[in-house]
């Protein structure tokens, strides 16, 4: 018993630690991101089995996302990176959005049955 106690913590032990490097990693990616738009403030949603999803937009209105394989390590990588997180992604926060060409040209073709441009 006292064998498969000892199998199990060193299990967990490596799992705790490879969520720790995960989350590290990600808030590494936020920090860049925010180095390039002049700060950035984020939103963690929950996308299922997926994992979550890390919704940044910077100061400039750029925008971008990540992935973490949980919710939990997105919320380790947004407390690590120390930026600004919003409950929901909406009012003022998607005010901040930016969006080009490529993306109008992009959701346009979709809507209207249009070519694709992806």
């Amino acid at each position: 018993m006292a064998d498969t106690q000892q199998v199990d913590e060193g299990t967990d032990a490596k799992q705790a630690a490879k969520a720790e490097r995960r989350a590290a990693r990600l808030a590494k990616e936020i920090d860049a991101f925010a180095k390039a738009h002049g700060g950035a403030e984020g939103q963690v949603a929950y996308i299922g089995e997926r994992g979550a999803r890390i919704v940044l937009v910077g100061e400039d209105g750029g925008w971008g996302d990540l992935v973490a394989p949980t919710y939990d390590i997105a919320e380790k990588a947004v407390q690590k990176a120390g930026i600004t997180v919003h409950e929901a992604f909406d009012g003022e926060f998607a005010g901040k959005v930016r969006t080009g060409p490529y993306e109008w040209t992009r959701m346009a073709g979709i809507q209207l049955g249009g070519k694709r441009t992806a």
